[in-house]
């Protein structure tokens, strides 16, 4: 009975012992899984933002050139660019066991896809594409900032590099700022026109001032210019960011702003373009963009103290 009663806690305690190697040998495994699967997602969602820059291309030309240029390769680009980022969602809640819609960088991510499938959806449904100047530029820089939000091992290569990267910003910035500037001046110019137009006896500077028509054609090729040098200036300065200060990049009031002032920006140039606002409205709405701007430019006087440093 002795040796049965010893035979059976022998059995017993090799049982446990084999459980417990399986649970310290498969936990190991599961968290390289996840992990392997979250740098999985991280990829995908790096992929469909490649992609979506097509559509940003197409956005740019179309704004430049007042017409579609790639428009249906921008299309195909946003449909392949929507099943990568598909995946990268799916990827990203099963290596969280989770929903991914609870941090910043795993909503920003989802809201572009959604933004993505119901852009898709009203064209299939309706084929109305003035929509994509202001929905491809966009989904362009949420999935960008989305694809910011795991921490990277790398850093500079030297204190050049990083240096010149950042002026690189700084210029395209400045430039920026100068081609909103100028719309701002001709929006002005343009209203004080419109404003004599309608007095029974113009002032004497009425007759200096250009032509209505070609203070319009000004106000929309300053715009298009600034908005591309803007549009340039967010991902470098992003993207410099991202290395320099890690995840936490997108915490800074600066940026936030400047993200803020980029989509003010977006929105004045497709009410221009695609919704037809011409005249009074988009004046008012390049002097409204312009103190946007100066106070995006504001929160950036503290550069010269990194460049410094």
């Amino acid at each position: 009975m002795a040796a049965a009663r010893g035979s059976t806690e022998g059995n017993t305690l090799h049982v446990i012992l084999e459980l417990w190697k399986i649970v310290t040998g498969g936990a190991p495994r599961v968290i390289a899984q996840n992990s392997y699967m979250a740098e999985m997602s991280i990829m995908w969602l790096r992929v469909a933002a490649a992609l979506y820059s097509i559509g940003l291309l197409d956005a740019i030309l179309t704004i430049i050139r007042r017409r579609a240029r790639l428009f249906r390769v921008a299309l195909w680009a946003l449909s392949l660019a929507a099943v990568f980022h598909l995946v990268s969602i799916v990827e990203e809640g099963v290596a969280l066991n989770h929903f991914p819609a609870s941090g910043f960088y795993e909503s920003m991510s989802l809201c572009a896809f959604l933004i993505t499938a119901l852009f898709l959806f009203i064209y299939w449904r309706y084929r109305l594409d003035s929509l994509s100047v202001f929905i491809f530029p966009l989904v362009f820089v949420m999935t960008l900032v989305a694809s910011l939000g795991r921490p990277v091992s790398t850093s500079w290569a030297s204190q050049t590099v990083r240096d010149t990267w950042l002026m690189v910003h700084v210029v395209l910035v400045l430039l920026g700022y100068a081609a909103l500037l100028f719309t701002a001046v001709a929006a002005v110019l343009y209203l004080l026109q419109e404003r004599e137009l309608k007095r029974k006896k113009p002032r004497s500077f009425y007759h200096r001032l250009p032509p209505l028509g070609t203070l319009d054609d000004l106000i929309t090729r300053f715009m298009g210019l600034g908005f591309v040098l803007i549009t340039l200036a967010v991902i470098v300065g992003s993207t410099w960011a991202f290395v320099e200060l890690g995840t936490g990049w997108v915490t800074e009031p600066k940026i936030a702003i400047s993200l803020f002032t980029w989509g003010i920006y977006l929105a004045m140039v497709f009410l221009r373009v695609s919704a037809g606002w011409r005249g009074r409205k988009a004046a008012v709405l390049a002097i409204t963009a312009l103190g946007c701007s100066a106070l995006t430019w504001a929160a950036h006087v503290q550069l010269q103290n990194v460049l410094v440093r």
